[in-house]
């Protein structure tokens, strides 16, 4: 029989239902996902032996939660999820503003109700999608907002005093009974209002304007937030935190594999980019490697942390410029190139807060380096490493040992190369062949490699040299132009710019 059916309390009764809190709900359905194996927060990654173990354990013990970590941890999402947990439906008092059990009523509607109707109360079923309430806290939060207040209107319509119960206006925490109700930013809630909390944590009852209710409210509380030492917004007061059961700390992810894993499910590449817009392996691994060097910076502020969000918007810039740079040119494919990377400075300077040595540097400069810092470091992964070859000082070393010899040679000439932004795909593949021993270099790393590999390989090579100071690169308006070091040497290394050298199609 189909439970929705039921429409009144005889009828709840005579089916056999059995009332549970949300807390056993939660635990008896994680149980069985466990036992059928079954992942309960799919989709989330990274966090498979550190994260999603400690919030079932938390759940099996029937905890409230609070999620610390830094943003872009996927603490709000972990939340959401556990909607899933919830049994489909569950039998209300109809009419009811919080959610009430008809077999354990609290509310003096449900009870004037259910006294007056008996088993002819009327019962709705509320679905699970329904069962979710968030609040994100802000210093503006009041009480009322949370718990409840007096309604004077309310009062003057139904001709009540105002020591009457039912002229109550119930807040989101009491429209919230029987739903998993999540606090987001839990120290940016005034300590005043966190102390409103303690009851309901607790004891579980609430009181409003002096009124001696005693509503034992059922409630998965999730809270989320910042570690309290990396905030200078707030702090979660003591006697909160210790009636919070479980602490669970989240992180970011801890390869580079993992973070591929995420920026490729959450990026938002509509089938007009995928089709016109390849993307290598290369090009993900370098856009990823900006939020590791990120985090690892002395420049950027580790207490507010580098979001994986920087990682999945840049990955969607460089599609874009990699796009708008086809549709100028009228190709129906491309892929993305080094160059089209200049398009991710704007997800940097957006997803990164700077110490004070940052903001003497610029967001644009500290940006530009993050990218540099990436090809660097990623290059070491692909060709052999030149510091390691500045190091050699070995008496056999023979001088064809620096593979690198013929290019850095080409541009000791005289000869330079500029990369323009929007230059046509056959145009740059010419354009990189006329480097003496580029071609060859590529060719003798990567023997399987096709034309289109060759060609993005062979401008690797030319950021990496650069990156490694062994040729000059420089950002001019429209185009990357490569020089010999030598000749370069008031641009030694990274070019250092403002946000004035810059003009909007560079970042398109």
């Amino acid at each position: 029989m189909d439970s929705t059916k039921i429409k009144t309390l005889g009828e709840l009764k005579n089916s056999g239902y059995i009332s549970k809190s949300i807390k056993q709900e939660i635990r008896e359905n994680l149980i069985k996902k466990i036992q059928a194996k079954e992942n309960p927060f799919p989709g989330i990654l990274g966090y498979e032996d550190s994260v999603i173990p400690d919030t079932e354990r938390a759940l099996l013990s029937q905890h409230n939660i609070l999620f610390l970590g830094l943003r872009g941890q996927a603490k709000t999402r972990m939340a959401r999820q556990m909607i899933d947990l919830l049994d489909e439906y569950i039998p209300v008092v109809a009419g009811s503003e919080i959610n009430d059990d008809p077999l354990q009523p609290i509310s003096r509607y449900a009870l004037d109700l259910i006294e007056e109707k008996a088993e002819d109360t009327p019962i709705a079923w509320l679905h699970r999608s329904q069962r979710y309430g968030e609040k994100l806290a802000t210093p503006d939060v009041s009480v009322a907002d949370l718990i409840g207040d007096i309604d004077p209107i309310k009062a003057a319509n139904l001709k009540l005093s105002f020591a009457d119960e039912r002229v109550l206006h119930y807040g989101i925490i009491p429209r919230s009974n029987r739903c998993i109700f999540v606090i987001n930013e839990l120290p940016d809630l005034q300590a005043r209002i966190q102390v409103s909390l303690f009851n309901i944590l607790e004891e579980g009852d609430l009181q409003i304007r002096g009124f001696k209710l005693r509503l034992p409210l059922d409630v998965l509380f999730v809270f989320t937030a910042n570690p309290e030492d990396y905030t200078n917004r707030g702090s979660i007061v003591t006697p909160l935190k210790d009636r919070i059961e479980s602490q669970i700390l989240t992180h970011y992810p801890k390869t580079l594999e993992t973070a591929l894993e995420i920026t490729e499910q959450e990026a938002a590449i509509n089938e007009a980019q995928q089709t016109r817009v390849k993307v290598s392996d290369l090009i993900k691994r370098l856009i990823e490697q900006v939020a590791f060097e990120a985090r690892g910076s002395e420049l950027v502020d580790k207490k507010s942390g580098v979001s994986a969000r920087l990682s999945i918007s840049a990955y969607e810039n460089a599609i874009s410029a990699a796009e708008r740079r086809a549709l100028i040119n009228d190709e129906t494919e491309t892929q993305v190139w080094l160059s089209d990377l200049i398009g991710i400075i704007p997800s940097i300077t957006g997803k990164i807060e700077l110490v004070y040595e940052g903001e003497q540097e610029g967001p644009y400069q500290v940006a530009f380096n993050l990218l540099e810092r990436s090809i660097r470091t990623q290059f070491g992964q692909y060709f052999p490493n030149p510091d390691t070859l500045k190091k050699k000082k070995s008496k056999e070393a023979a001088p064809e040992e620096n593979p690198y010899k013929a290019i850095t040679r080409w541009f000791d000439a005289g000869n330079s190369l500029n990369n323009f932004f929007e230059t046509k795909d056959e145009d740059k593949v010419q354009l990189l062949y006329k480097v003496d021993g580029l071609h060859a270099l590529v060719k003798k790393y990567f023997k399987a490699a096709n034309d289109k590999e060759n060609a993005l390989l062979m401008e690797f090579v030319l950021h990496g040299l650069a990156a490694h100071s062994l040729i000059s690169k420089k950002i001019l308006e429209g185009k990357i132009e490569f020089k010999d070091l030598m000749g370069s040497m008031l641009n030694i290394g990274t070019q250092h710019f403002s946000e004035d050298d810059f003009n909007e199609d560079d970042f398109n």
